[in-house]
This record gives structure tokens, C-alpha cells and sequence, in this order.
């Protein structure tokens, strides 16, 4: 068969973009990312509009894996995980950092920060910054941006309507398995359980426990409403999650790709955010829809037990000096 110099060219070109496509692939520079929360939940939905606007940002450079549900690494484990350089990628708590920098536990404490809004301009502010330096040289990992998580409330099983700590006592509260989390429970007044995530709903269910502490978006995404009676609207905690990456992924990225990650963060939380925060605005009534009953404690009972408690605690002691003051003052 007779090859004209045309056909020669168009084959020639087509074995380079045959070689070159595996190459390219091979150049993209992969992004898992762990988490526990599952597909409902929006700090979930957040992971794909990374993905997405960092696709837009970035066209063909990065390869981001997103996996939900506890499927990669276990609540709490993500942090050592980037350490070790197993993970690229996870949404990480106070908690989780408290363990490695004792400082950080101020913001484990409950009824210090005030609301969303409170908390942006804190970590997002001079108090942020330095907070998230520790964390960058003590734990080699880089925090992009802080996310609302919500704001903690009491959903419990039985129908003793709660007024003041002392309620609590004798319930077990499921509370996440750090030092932190089951301080906070105590504080509250209860007995503090550890469960993974993963396990609450069968817990509340056969009454392993008997009540669990989230937010209400989270109380609805992982459907807590179908075992349980009443929440009770402490309004202990304004939790707070850091989407954050393994100092050694960051450093192998150039100054431009830093910038888009970042920018890529940024707007999968603000999606986060405002998504969540409607959310609570509505779910009182959606809870007492499904036949919950819905109400405020005397809070300011359980914030002066709380703040007494870790006043008193051994975690105070670790704070820097004057930062209650600080985050206080922050307008």
C-alpha cells in the first residue's frame, strides 16, 4: 500500500499523543483525601467542589481521590497519616491537633467561640496565624481554611427533659475517643462513651448509649432523628473543621499550583458554610416534624459548669497566657 508523505505525518502524530497521554497522566500530582464524614453531610459535599474548582483552576494537573465514610483511614488517625506521608489530604479537628499541641485544646473548650462568624475572624486573623504556624512546624501539615462544622447540640434517646448538668448525670453520652472530646463530655455533666462515628446510629438503636452529641446537620445527614427523642439546644461547642494538607504534598507543588490549592479550599468551605448555616436555621422545625421534642436548657447553667471545668483542668495550663482574653476580644 502506497504511503503519501500526508498519511506518514497524521501517523506520526497520532503515536505522540499515544505516548504522550500516559505521560501526562503520569505528571498529574495525585490528592487523596480521608475523611469520615459520609456522602449526605455537607462538609462531604465540599470535597467535590475542591475538586472541581481546582480542576478549573488547574486543568489537567492535580488527580484528586476523595474517599468518604472512614474508608481509608479511621476518625481521628488522619493527621498521622499525612505525617507519615500516607495522606495527602484530611479535614481535621481541634481535637485531633490537641493530642500533638497541647495549645490548641483552648479550642476544644466549650462556649468560647460564639458563632460562625466569631470563629472566621479568629483563625482567619493574627490569632489564626500563629496557631496555624504551630501546627505547620510541629506537625508538618499546612492548613488551608477553617470550615464551620456547626454548632454541638445533645440528642438523646430517653424522654427526661434535661434543664442543667446535673440531668446529665448518669447518661452516656457517645463523644469522639480523644482526651479533649470526652473531657467536654464530662464537663456537660454526663459519662462520656467512645464510639467511632460509624457506630453511633446501631449504639443509640440497642442503647449503648444513651445520646450522642452534632450538629443538627449532621444529627439529619446521618438520620440520629430515626433513634432518638429529643435534642436539647446547648449550643456547647462551635465546631470547627481545618481542611488542611501534608506539609510534604505542599511542598512539592510550585508557588502557582500553592495558590489554586488554596484557592480551591477557600471556596469548597464558603460552599460548606453557607449550605450549613441555612441548614440549621431550618431543622429545628424539620426535627420536630419527625416527632422530636426541641428545646433550649437553662445554657447559662451548662456554660458556667463548662467554663468552670476547664478552668480548673489541666488543659488551661497549656494555654498561652491572656488567649480566653484574645479570642474574647475579637469583634
Amino acid at each position: 500500500m502506497k504511503i503519501t508523505r500526508r498519511t506518514a505525518l497524521i501517523a506520526a502524530a497520532s503515536a505522540f499523543m499515544a505516548g504522550a497521554m500516559p505521560a501526562f497522566a503520569a505528571d498529574q500530582i495525585k490528592l487523596r483525601i480521608s475523611t469520615p464524614a459520609i456522602e449526605s453531610d455537607w462538609h462531604a459535599k465540599m470535597l467535590p467542589v475542591f475538586k472541581d474548582e481546582l480542576e478549573k483552576l488547574a486543568p489537567g494537573q492535580f488527580d484528586v481521590e476523595i474517599h468518604l465514610n472512614a474508608t481509608l483511614f479511621k476518625q481521628g488517625t488522619e493527621p498521622a497519616a499525612m505525617q507519615r506521608g500516607n495522606l495527602d489530604m484530611a479535614m481535621i479537628s481541634a481535637q485531633d491537633i490537641a493530642k500533638q499541641i497541647p495549645e490548641w485544646s483552648v479550642f476544644t473548650a466549650g462556649y468560647l467561640i460564639r458563632d460562625p462568624e466569631h470563629q472566621k475572624k479568629v483563625f482567619r486573623g493574627e490569632i489564626g496565624k500563629e496557631f496555624y504556624r504551630l501546627v505547620e512546624e510541629q506537625m508538618g501539615i499546612k492548613i488551608l481554611d477553617v470550615g464551620y462544622l456547626g454548632t454541638r447540640q445533645l440528642n438523646l434517646r430517653g424522654d427526661k427533659k434535661i434543664g442543667t448538668p446535673d440531668d446529665l448525670k448518669g447518661v452516656k453520652l457517645r463523644m469522639p475517643g480523644s482526651d479533649a472530646w470526652q473531657f467536654l463530655g464530662s464537663a456537660l455533666g454526663a459519662s462520656p462513651v467512645s464510639i467511632a462515628f460509624g457506630e453511633i446510629y446501631t449504639a443509640l438503636q440497642t442503647g449503648v448509649v444513651d445520646g450522642q452529641d452534632n450538629p443538627l446537620p449532621t444529627d439529619k445527614a446521618a438520620k440520629f432523628y430515626e433513634v432518638t427523642k429529643q435534642i436539647v439546644l446547648t449550643n456547647h461547642l462551635v465546631d470547627a473543621i481545618f481542611l488542611s494538607i501534608s506539609k510534604k504534598s505542599w511542598d512539592k507543588l510550585s508557588d502557582d499550583q500553592k495558590a489554586k490549592v488554596t484557592e480551591a479550599a477557600q471556596k469548597a468551605i464558603a460552599y460548606n458554610d453557607e449550605n450549613r448555616i441555612r441548614d440549621e436555621a431550618e431543622l429545628v422545625e424539620f426535627f420536630k416534624g419527625e416527632g422530636l421534642s426541641v428545646y433550649e436548657p437553662n445554657r447559662e447553667a451548662f456554660r458556667e459548669r463548662v467554663q468552670k471545668a476547664y478552668q480548673d483542668s489541666e488543659f488551661a495550663k497549656s494555654w498561652p497566657e491572656g488567649i480566653v482574653d484574645k479570642i474574647n476580644a475579637v469583634k
